[in-house]
């Protein structure tokens, strides 16, 4: 079986939830210094796997299941760069291995480079990783012009393995910051969160289907019935997925428009392709659609834009109203969107060491034929409340991501 190791995102939790969903045959061998994730797959994964991880920040395959040391690094190298020409570019991305040894490897490395006739260079060193970056500059992780070992002190092991991938963060944040219409007053959903409930949405339906190994590059049609500025949407079109979303506001849905449409014009996505409805429609009435979606991925509502920390009467209200639109939502959607399953995400808050989050609505998710659920391997809080946190230092209102199966 391959075996990989994940550099995972400011959520752990959240990024192995995802790899359970995203991975075939996920396995969580362990967890090296809280951010990586070392585990092993049914199959190979695509060298483009990364582009769709929105919670993991940086992917290795392991090259070598052999009782080695530091001292084997040097070689190791350069056997991973036979067929580079010209010259090489070397990094080494180490977690709980001692500088000292680090600093010689890099060293060690040169040596080995230049006896076997190859003219380097390395970047990073035993103080800092290289910039992710500069190794997609440099066409290292590509393999085409060197090479980056990702390195792991285990407690029985030095686990040694290639990178294969890294989030290009230029791009997140291009569509992040750079699209046409950005809504401010309203919680931002992140891109990468975005991309994640997507993949939860891609595991919901592929595991009610009768077939034992899951497809790959499946085109879904996915409802954002609360749009917002067309977050959701945007990332289904740079996934090839066909959209429909809309929103109360019209605001909102001539936003999500503009930035669709810029996105087809950045990216060359035509219509043709890919399709996009979006509409002005109340979430809470009758959905009339031609035909059901695969999926409905959403963000409801946070509750009001918050300058400062709630009181707790304020937390009350906030709470109090969000209920009542969850539970309308779901009622319309058990009734105008039947067998169709829903990632969603409800707002929670923190006061103190307390956290306070919805109750009333699992019941009536229960008594509508909604159940929660997760991929086999994902972290688990609450047994008897399926979901996953998400919440940054910075922000009084949290995201609880609930993964509805009708």
């Amino acid at each position: 079986m391959p075996q990989y190791a994940a550099v995972l995102g400011h959520q752990p939790h959240i990024s192995i939830a995802e790899l359970a969903a995203v991975v075939p045959g996920f396995t969580l061998e362990s967890i090296e210094q809280t951010v990586v994730a070392l585990f092993s797959a049914d199959e190979e994964l695509d060298d483009d796997c990364i582009d769709r991880l929105g919670g993991t920040v940086l992917l290795a395959r392991r090259i070598t299941e052999a009782d080695v040391s530091m001292s084997d690094i040097p070689q190791l190298l350069v056997n991973e760069c036979g067929k580079v020409r010209k010259k090489v570019t070397f990094s080494l991305r180490c977690y709980d291995v001692p500088s000292k040894l680090i600093k010689t490897a890099y060293i060690k490395g040169k040596e080995a480079f230049k006896s076997a006739g190859k003219p380097c260079r390395y970047v990073g060193n035993e103080k800092k990783h290289a910039a992710v970056a500069l190794l997609h500059d440099s066409d290292v992780i590509s393999g085409k012009k060197g090479v980056e070992l990702f390195i792991v002190q285990t407690a029985s092991q030095l686990w040694v393995g290639r990178t294969i991938g890294a989030q290009d963060i230029d791009r997140y944040t291009w569509r992040d910051m750079d699209k046409p219409v950005r809504d401010t007053t309203v919680g931002l959903l992140p891109p990468k969160l975005a991309q994640v409930m997507l993949n939860f949405g891609a595991w919901m339906v592929e595991s009610e289907r009768d077939n034992k190994k899951r497809k790959k590059h499946i085109v879904y049609t996915v409802l954002d019935p609360f749009c917002g500025t067309g977050v959701i949407p945007l990332e289904c079109l740079l996934q090839g997925w066909h959209v429909l979303a809309s929103d109360v506001s019209q605001k909102a849905v001539n936003g999500t428009k503009k930035n669709l449409d810029w996105v087809r014009k950045e990216m060359k996505i035509l219509k043709k392709d890919v399709s996009d409805d979006v509409s002005k429609h109340d979430a809470l009435k009758p959905f009339k659609l031609k035909s059901l979606p695969d999926m409905v991925v959403t963000e409801t509502t946070l509750g009001p834009a918050l300058t400062k920390k709630p009181t707790k009467t304020d937390v009350k209200k906030y709470l109090k109203d969000s209920e009542a639109l969850e539970a309308a939502f779901l009622h319309n959607a058990a009734a105008s969107l039947p067998g169709v399953p829903i990632v969603c995400m409800w707002p929670f808050w923190r006061l103190g060491g307390d956290v306070i989050r919805h109750e009333k609505i699992w019941s009536v998710a229960k008594e509508l034929g909604y159940r929660a659920v997760l991929p086999a391997g994902a972290p688990v809080e609450d047994p008897e409340k399926l979901s996953l946190l998400y919440q940054r230092k910075d922000q009084f209102v949290g995201r609880e991501i609930v993964l509805l199966l009708p």
